[in-house]
């Protein structure tokens, strides 16, 4: 995200109308105001500003009931680890923190959203700070690539990185099963791959793959959200991917980049509230920084940019459970509920 103009969200390439554009600027620039914004690090989009403090939230939901038998355990979140040397503090590098709070989950499978290590992601960056802190769950790990992760190198210190977890070098994308449910990893660096629509290698890849499982239940993941209540917003360069995993009736999607965590209704791909359709989660909290959400979006039901944390996924034959969990800070914050599979 190099050359973004201090203090505003760059857009990689992906810029929206203008007409969509002058609500989030408007409400960006109240913002900043209010809290005394200053300029951000230069490449890393908008600078951590606090948003108005709150007491304990949690969502109520009705009792679920045990957890079933052949159920995994899954933990999520991107944006994680900040360029080595620089100092934690409430608002910044907090990757030792939501570590913790993997290790506290016991998953059985670590799901990264992308921007795993900032700024440029080299090989040695990664071994100086994600791997002092994330690292312990490499064995686990099931990568995604950012933009700062994939860059203008496709990728080279992150493929090294994890290996062969993280699909093939330049690509990025790949399909597993956890417990009972499909899930497909994939690159939203899209501009880099030459687009995400039909005709396209990933696009390609990704039709059988949805085609051939026979998993009642299935969860995709990558970096750019294609709908959010955050700085960058909607991105619609996924949407040929969303299109898919609607067609297929997969169950949830993940992915990071706004520097905030947001909980969505199930969405069809034009973005509407829909029973049937998709639910995604935004969970840009891993460490690295956190950004204001701006005017909320169609179909959020739950939003915070104030604690980082993680998300913590119960998948189980046919259903899932959700569950933030927050880093102990100037605020706090929960989240939870379950749902059925399509």
């Amino acid at each position: 995200m190099s050359g973004a103009v201090p203090g505003t969200p760059a857009h990689n390439g992906r810029v929206p109308g203008v007409l969509a554009l002058l609500p989030r600027a408007v409400a960006a620039l109240a913002l900043l105001a209010a809290c005394g914004g200053t300029a951000g690090e230069s490449g890393s989009g908008p600078p951590a500003v606090p948003a108005p403090r709150r007491g304990p939230v949690t969502t109520t939901t009705t009792d679920p009931g045990p957890v079933p038998e052949g159920s995994v355990v899954v933990v999520a979140a991107g944006d994680i680890a900040c360029t080595p040397g620089q100092a934690p503090s409430d608002l910044a590098c907090r990757m030792q923190a939501t570590a913790d709070l993997v290790a506290a989950a016991e998953p059985a499978v670590v799901l990264t959203l992308g921007d795993n290590q900032y700024e440029d992601a080299t090989l040695e960056k990664f071994r100086q700070s994600y791997d002092r802190s994330w690292g312990r769950f490499r064995s686990l790990t099931r990568p995604s690539p950012g933009n700062h992760d994939f860059g203008g190198g496709r990728g080279a210190g992150y493929f090294a990185y994890f290996g062969p977890a993280a699909g093939r070098p330049g690509q990025g994308w790949y399909g597993f099963d956890a417990g009972s449910w499909h899930v497909v990893a994939l690159n939203s660096n899209c501009a880099a791959l030459g687009g995400c629509g039909p005709g396209t290698p990933q696009y390609e890849w990704l039709r059988p793959d949805l085609a051939a499982s026979d998993a009642r239940c299935t969860l995709a993941y990558w970096h750019h959200p294609r709908f959010s209540s955050g700085y960058h917003g909607d991105d619609p360069s996924v949407g040929p991917l969303w299109e898919l995993l609607a067609e297929a009736k997969a169950e949830v999607v993940l992915s990071g980049h706004d520097h905030h965590y947001e909980r969505f209704a199930p969405l069809a791909p034009d973005g509407d509230p829909d029973p049937g359709g998709l639910r995604q989660f935004v969970v840009g909290t891993g460490g690295r920084s956190l950004y204001p959400t701006l005017l909320p979006r169609k179909g959020s039901e739950r939003r915070q940019s104030t604690v980082f944390g993680v998300l913590v996924l119960t998948l189980s034959p046919d259903s899932y459970r959700w569950r933030f969990d927050s880093v102990a800070g100037v605020d706090s914050f929960t989240d939870a509920g379950h749902d059925a599979c399509r």
